[in-house]
């Protein structure tokens, strides 16, 4: 993750190729880092799981007059839930990343400071209590994220617009 920092720093920095847009220290950098960041682990495993479908199904979408799009979008109908399991995943590696954000988004107060950075700050300061604090609030969140896309993941069928209620099995 420092890594992805230190290359979207060299694209965003003022000499660097995207340097005329101004978004070194901006929300809109660390987004971007975090994208980088998670896409390899959420597009592996979709991949994965698509790979796992009936390849018959692409072609039955297909024979029935769909696109390519609506064939595609059939598909990840399908495998809804390990894709749910993906964004899980990629969820929980950007949510605790520290090192890229810091070097793109700078932890200015009031603009650019997260939790992950202000912990660090707090407890490089000294301010223990603070950033424990800080770090449940983290981890309370974390756990309330992951909480609901495995309510989500649990119901039958796994839609979250289902109306249906959950039940423990």
């Amino acid at each position: 993750p420092v890594v992805v920092g230190l290359g979207v720093s060299l694209f965003l920095w003022r000499s660097g190729p995207f340097g005329l847009f101004n978004l070194m220290y901006t929300p809109a950098a660390m987004v971007i880092a975090q994208i980088i960041i998670a896409s390899p682990i959420v597009t592996g495993l979709v991949l994965a799981a698509m790979q796992q479908l009936d390849p018959r199904l692409q072609l039955q979408a297909l024979s029935l007059g769909a696109t390519r799009w609506q064939a595609l979008w059939i598909l990840l109908r399908e495998a809804r839930l390990p894709t749910l399991a993906a964004i899980m995943a990629g969820f929980g590696g950007v949510i605790s990343e520290i090192g890229a954000v810091m070097m793109v988004g700078g932890n200015i107060k009031g603009q650019t400071r997260v939790l992950t950075t202000a912990t660090v700050l707090e407890a490089r300061r000294g301010n223990f209590d603070l950033a424990i604090a800080l770090s449940i609030i983290l981890l309370a969140l974390s756990f309330g994220v992951n909480y609901l896309l495995t309510m989500i993941q649990q119901r039958k069928g796994g839609a979250p617009w289902d109306s249906r209620p959950f039940r423990w099995k």
